[in-house]
């Protein structure tokens, strides 16, 4: 079979440092192929040396489309391949689609750039191929700004965008990263619907190696920049050759559930927590959306409390009007005060005894600190008594909490990988010593590996503080690792909740039965 993408031989540097080894790999027209690894490991590089996004990147070897090398190529004959032979869905669709243009007007671009259609034309045919993506009602969602998309729309108009010239090549960099289980399911049948009826190539980077064994033809595992396993799907999963690779497959979340919980003593107790948001309904009119219904729940002290649900269905909602982020009803008794009674100026200082780690931890600091300015920031705020010696030793404790060198304090956040950047977060939360520890798909961008050394470190801190936690988070398997008892939300209702175990057993709504079914 010839190869429609041949990479051969290739290295990358990063001014001196070398990111890639000797690559090969070969996609031939209509197939599928996965690239997994560990962060860090290359793949994203690989990816991005295809379509040369990166100029801060160097390459040797040849990157073949079609019996082209792409690293030789003038930038203008670039420009032309691009979007057009080559499309490629990006692992964030929030920072990759464009906050101040409508998704219509981004997917209607790729129709006059690449093909000519006239602007009536092309917004025509972003609405088609909206539609022909899942996107109910895409007249009017074409119309709609990225943040107005919830993630599993905004991930639908992206392969839009991606797939509207008809590529012979599709690049799917980590594209079910953040959704919940059903809509995984739902992208990854898309993809393969979208694949088989344009008869393309894909090259599918994911760590979900569950998503990878249903869809890819063949794998190729990555590590420290070396391939070290390239085998059909099959054959790999079967009977893996090289230990990384053996690693990877045995490394699921196991059960770290704390057992000291102390289910005398209540930290937190919510009672009817509901938002509701007004949205314009005219140029004069607004009217009132009910994102959240309320909600009671109580979180004992060392428990965990796992929240699941799909895109949508209100769970970091929750969390946020939890920590006064968004204005709520309801009751939030922690430390023997009502949060969502106080004002602003009470709350500041009661902060310290709920924290939150929110989802994407490198959008969550602020690029221009220090890791040290980042650490210090919340002692500063809430006023915690602390001389400079005593604020020194509290920043080098809570690296050593989560397993990072000291001499972290003088970088930046881009100097961190992705699970680096999860664990700084994590520390970021710690260093007032909180009761609660509010987690926002903590593992959602992290390989499987990486995954359990943050549930371990989650398990070693909770039992070292004991910490009382609420864990969102779409992989179900996560949940069961820590968590003892669930709640299930969907379109912004509680449908079930009750102990984990019971729930996994035996779950009552037909929601919660549909997310279990795709576990």
């Amino acid at each position: 079979m010839d190869a429609l993408l041949s990479v051969e031989q290739v290295n990358a540097y990063f001014g001196a440092k070398q990111v890639l080894f000797d690559v090969d790999l070969q996609v031939a027209a209509g197939q599928k192929v996965a690239i997994v690894g560990e962060s860090g490991s290359g793949k994203t590089v690989l990816a991005q040396g295809i379509m040369r996004l990166n100029p801060d990147v160097s390459w040797q070897g040849q990157i073949q489309y079609a019996g082209q090398n792409l690293l030789a190529m003038p930038e203008k004959q670039l420009a032309k391949i691009r979007g057009r032979d080559i499309g490629m869905v990006f692992q964030e669709p929030m920072t990759a689609l464009n906050p101040v243009f409508t998704v219509g007007n981004q997917i209607a671009e790729v129709y006059t750039q690449h093909l000519g259609l006239t602007r009536a034309q092309a917004w025509q045919a972003a609405i088609d191929i909206l539609q022909e993506t899942g996107i109910q009602d895409a007249a009017t969602k074409v119309k709609a700004y990225p943040f107005q998309l919830s993630g599993g729309q905004r991930q639908r108009a992206m392969i839009a965008m991606a797939v509207a010239a008809s590529p012979k090549l599709l690049i799917a960099d980590e594209p079910t990263t953040a959704l919940d289980v059903a809509v995984q399911a739902q992208i990854v049948q898309l993809l393969q619907r979208l694949q088989a009826e344009y008869h393309m190539a894909l090259l599918y980077i994911s760590h979900d190696l569950r998503l990878v064994e249903r869809f890819a033809d063949e794998v190729v595992v990555m590590q420290q920049g070396h391939v070290v396993e390239h085998a059909p799907t099959q054959t790999l999963f079967s009977a893996a050759q090289h230990p990384y690779t053996q690693e990877l497959l045995n490394a699921k979340p196991e059960n770290m559930c704390n057992p000291d919980v102390d289910q005398a003593h209540t930290v937190l107790a919510i009672e009817n927590v509901g938002v509701e948001v007004k949205q314009a309904a005219s140029w004069f009119q607004t009217k009132k959306i009910r994102l959240l219904e309320p909600v009671s729940l109580r979180l004992q002290r060392g428990e965990t409390m796992g929240i699941v649900g799909e895109s949508g269905s209100g769970k970091t909602t929750l969390a946020k009007a939890l920590m006064r982020l968004l204005p709520a009803s309801g009751k939030v008794d922690i430390a023997g005060k009502d949060w969502l009674a106080l004002s602003m100026n009470e709350l500041t200082p009661e902060r310290h005894h709920m924290q939150m780690v929110f989802q994407d931890p490198f959008s969550a600091f602020n690029p221009r600190m220090t890791m040290e300015q980042a650490l210090s920031e919340p002692l500063l705020i809430q006023k915690i008594a602390l001389n400079d010696s005593e604020r020194e030793q509290r920043l080098l404790q809570v690296l050593d909490d989560v397993d990072l060198p000291h001499d972290s304090l003088k970088r930046y956040p881009h100097e961190f990988s992705g699970g680096q950047r999860q664990r700084l977060a994590i520390a970021r939360a710690l260093v007032v010593r909180p009761q609660v520890l509010i987690l926002d798909e903590p593992t959602s961008a992290l390989d499987v590996r990486l995954q359990k050394h943050i549930l371990r470190l989650l398990a070693k801190l909770q039992q070292q503080y004991g910490l009382s936690m609420l864990i969102i988070s779409h992989d179900l398997d996560v949940i069961a690792s820590l968590s003892q008892r669930m709640l299930v939300l969907q379109h912004g209702k509680v449908v079930e909740q009750g102990e984990v175990a019971a729930i996994f057993a035996a779950p009552n709504h037909p929601y919660t039965q549909n997310l279990l079914q795709h576990r």
